[in-house]
């Protein structure tokens, strides 16, 4: 990762760029701004999906706190926040590794964020890649256990693993946001651990009345009704210790 102060300045254009109107008008494409994300999906064995949906977030983190893409970053806080998970595997995700980003692999799964940019200028390598096909089964990866920071997704919601990753994607964003400049410098330098959960909705309701939940309530382009509260950005494991 970066110097303390280089990620100290991150998160503060980070912070303040999620306290900003966010505007967009659907007839100029220059305000139509997204985050893409690459998923690294092959056919013969593919990743468990909670891992691959943490490794989402956290490279959407590596990336808003690499101050080297601030001027990237800046014009895509003041507008919408989108991000598109797209599927790769074999060429298409090791050509997609030139476009600026940061990927992260762990346990078995692999998920690059790339820099934002308009939706009319998305790199070749990274417009190849499918949005569709992005699916995993779900599975049981096992309870909670640390004090790592937690991404909590609505089981019941039913989401693609493109989906969950973006917005497990929103939900590290802004609980980075949200949380003191000494607390993301100190995760920075522990490289940023993170874990995935999709549990039912009864444990996600639970979970979202704690006041340190840092909610993301979806627009609703793609898959759910508008201001859906999909994901929470929680900064340990809290109600959700022993949950499978």
């Amino acid at each position: 990762m970066e110097s303390n102060a280089s990620i100290e300045r991150a998160h503060r254009l980070l912070a303040e760029g999620m306290g900003r109107d966010h505007v967009e008008d659907p007839d100029d494409p220059s305000t139509v701004w997204a985050m893409q994300l690459a998923l690294r999906i092959p056919k013969a064995d593919p990743p468990a999906r909670s891992d691959l949906i943490a490794a989402a977030a956290r490279a959407v983190v590596e990336v808003c706190l690499d101050e080297r893409y601030a001027e990237q970053l800046s014009r895509w806080y003041g507008h919408r926040i989108r991000k598109v998970a797209r599927r790769a595997r074999n060429k298409a995700w090791d050509d997609a590794q030139d476009v600026p980003g940061h990927t992260v692999e762990a346990a078995g799964a692999a998920a690059r964020a790339f820099v934002p940019a308009t939706v009319s200028e998305v790199p070749k390598a990274v417009a190849k890649l499918q949005v569709k096909g992005t699916d995993l089964e779900t599975d049981e990866p096992g309870a909670v256990e640390g004090e790592d920071p937690v991404v909590v997704l609505d089981g019941g919601l039913g989401l693609s693993a493109g989906k969950a990753a973006a917005q497990a994607g929103h939900a590290s964003m802004l609980l980075c946001a949200a949380m003191p400049t000494d607390w993301v410098v100190d995760w920075a330098g522990r490289g940023l651990p993170l874990t995935a959960r999709e549990v039912p909705h009864d444990v996600f309701a639970r979970a979202a009345a704690l006041d340190e939940a840092v909610p993301v309530v979806d627009a609703g382009f793609t898959e759910v009704d508008p201001d859906t509260t999909t994901a929470l950005g929680l900064p340990a494991a809290g109600p959700l210790r022993g949950v499978s």
